[in-house]
């Protein structure tokens, strides 16, 4: 398929797209702020514009509005957080019944990065010392990263609170590799760091002489019982790690709907999927074809159903995927 359609209709799409593109990516907009967008495709030949179908960007607590029917779909990251909707735990009090359109492969770990020199080995001994710390993490209040510390720390017996109150302080950022995480980290005034986006800030920790923290195996056991799944940090990967760590999966964007969606617009979107791949900014070495889309892999994780209508497509496609 051609990267646009003909059309001087779908020529203005496109500006509005980029013009919407720009204003929600300023610099000065805060984290939480009006950074989402939300296409909406139906007609706007009368005197009102009448949606048919609307695919947003956002938190994961926009599941409440995809089963009230505000919006048809939106993208959850990480893959986790969809999981805890569809079970009803965590953020959820009661499950959702959200389904899988697609799931975008992004492949990615939450670690928490101590320094060394400090001699904390888990969180119970961070527990223990009561040691005045310096601690960075996202600024965006609604950040997935901020539910998953809030879960891990309880679990720990712990809170943010307390941190402050043993004299430590909070560094907010925007991105995971946060020029000013990243400045502080080499200056060496970042004593941990709780974050996923490992590609953007691990290495320069690890530099800096921060090591992985270790997560006891009965606060994994617990997280896991939320969603979220153990993974692997491998010394193959970060050749400055002394070894393999266990921590936190943080894979997969989900593109997600209500099991009351339609079964043919479930169907449309996954066909859209496949004929404008080429078009998709898919994650450099993480992708590997349409098919796994709809498939458990490392990069796209699977504990919420497929929607019957991506079922069927997939029957309809079987040889050609």
């Amino acid at each position: 398929m051609e990267p646009l359609p003909r059309g001087a209709n779908f020529k203005r799409a496109k500006i509005l797209w980029e013009l919407g593109l720009h204003i929600a990516s300023r610099p000065e907009i805060p984290y939480g702020g009006n950074r989402d967008m939300c296409i909406t495709v139906g007609s706007g030949s009368a005197e009102r514009f009448t949606p048919s179908l609307r695919l947003a960007t956002g938190s994961a607590i926009l599941a409440h509005a995809i089963v009230k029917g505000e919006i048809e779909m939106a993208f959850v990251n990480p893959s986790a957080m969809l999981t805890q909707a569809y079970r009803g735990v965590g953020v959820f009090r009661d499950a959702l019944p959200v389904r899988i359109i697609g799931s975008y492969p992004s492949l990615d770990r939450f670690v928490i990065a101590v320094r060394a020199g400090l001699g904390f080995r888990t969180l119970a001994d961070i527990k223990a010392a009561h040691h005045p710390l310096r601690i960075s993490i996202r600024e965006d209040p609604t950040h997935s990263t901020l539910v998953l510390i809030e879960q891990l720390l309880t679990f720990a017996g712990m809170t943010l609170a307390d941190f402050e109150a043993w004299g430590g302080t909070i560094q907010r950022v925007g991105g995971p590799g946060d020029k000013r995480r990243l400045t502080e980290l080499r200056e060496g005034t970042i004593d941990i760091v709780l974050d996923e986006g490992i590609r953007t800030w691990l290495p320069t920790a690890l530099e800096s002489e921060l090591v992985p923290l270790e997560i006891e195996p009965d606060v994994l056991v617990k997280l896991e019982a939320l969603g979220w799944r153990r993974a692997n940090l491998p010394q193959q990967r970060f050749p400055l790690l002394q070894r393999d760590y266990d921590c936190i999966d943080f894979s997969g964007w989900p593109l997600y709907a209500s099991a009351a969606l339609p079964d043919q617009v479930a169907y449309d979107v996954c066909a859209a999927f496949a004929a404008r791949a080429d078009e998709m900014p898919w994650e450099e070495g993480t992708y590997t074809g349409v098919r796994q889309l709809f498939h458990e892999t490392d990069a796209t994780p699977m504990d919420v159903p497929l929607h019957p209508g991506v079922e069927r497509w997939l029957l309809d496609h079987a040889g050609s995927l």
